[in-house]
């Protein structure tokens, strides 16, 4: 055994636990993100159906509305917040510090590590809200969250893939840490959190069980390095996107270019989203006056009741 001994993460039967340790010979995986068509449009949540209004608007759009911007795409077709994960790696390097632990800033959830220069961009002159929308997660761990709002929250923790909640926990003003500990599934890896409160406050978290992992910057681009030699299943995984699996094979010290490319075509809605009222379809173009920019959905970008 390794002076990192074995670290175990959830092993139903049949999972295997990672091992960690010196890696001598290993090589380095490098690629790019991209989503070919055009962003899905921002979701828009009228703010005057949810409690405090007064205080969240400053997010809003200045007409009444929240828009959620989910897809970052930067001008080269780059993807902003995918998660690129080599699977089933037993030994290893080391885990990076990895904490499943969120603030909430400006009325949206915040992984804990996202920088400033990521939470705000320049759009005609005017500074705008970003909202960063992916975290990397462990599992069996405690999910906390700091509110640094004037105003309560409630945290609600839900597996997608089952289809159901795994938390709930108030999110009061205060300075204390709230949360709770959460427990997926073995073999499911996704996990979504939203208020209780204000629905357009939404994050997404993708469960690792080994450390080579990189979620996507604004330039879609990743790293993974020190992968042991061997042939590995490569995931790339965005919310509302069908992953997608590439095959590599790693030499010692070797190196592999490894692009995924999206298309905006497949973009997937859970079905709770499929409500028409008061969701935007790809049509929306700011500002509108017509009723029909938000009432009904069509385009591909919308889940019907037939599929």
């Amino acid at each position: 055994m390794t002076l990192w001994g074995v670290i175990t993460l959830f092993m139903p039967a049949g999972a295997f636990a990672y091992e960690m340790g010196d890696v001598t010979d290993g090589g380095t995986i490098t690629g790019s993100v991209t989503l070919n068509g055009p962003a899905p449009e921002p979701r828009a949540f009228p703010i005057v159906i949810y409690q405090y209004g007064d205080f969240c608007k400053k997010i809003s759009d200045g007409n009444g509305r929240i828009l959620l911007k989910e897809f970052n795409v930067d001008p080269g077709g780059g993807l902003q917040d995918a998660v690129v994960v080599v699977q089933n790696v037993k030994k290893g390097k080391g885990f990076r510090y990895t904490k499943n632990e969120f603030i909430t800033t400006n009325c949206m959830f915040h992984p804990y590590n996202v920088p400033e220069d990521e939470q705000f961009e320049v759009q005609n002159g005017h500074v705008r809200h970003v909202h960063p929308l992916v975290m990397i997660m462990r599992n069996n761990q405690q999910v906390s969250v700091q509110n640094r709002d004037p105003i309560a929250h409630n945290g609600q923790v839900y597996q997608p893939e089952k289809g159901n909640q795994v938390l709930n926990f108030p999110i009061p003003v205060s300075d204390k840490i709230h949360g709770g500990f959460v427990h997926i599934e073995g073999g499911k890896k996704i996990v979504q959190m939203i208020c209780g409160m204000h629905e357009y406050m939404q994050s997404w978290g993708w469960v690792v069980d080994n450390p080579y992992y990189e979620k996507t910057k604004k330039n879609g681009l990743f790293t993974i390095d020190r992968l042991p030699p061997g042939t590995y299943r490569v995931t790339a995984w965005h919310p509302h996107l069908k992953p997608i699996e590439k095959e590599i094979t790693m030499t010692p010290n070797g190196s592999v270019s490894l692009d995924f490319e999206f298309d905006a075509r497949e973009v997937i809605r859970p079905f709770y989203e499929t409500q028409r009222e008061f969701r935007m379809g790809p049509g929306y173009h700011q500002p509108f006056h017509e009723p029909e920019d938000v009432l009904g959905c069509e385009g591909p970008f919308c889940v019907h009741d037939h599929d």
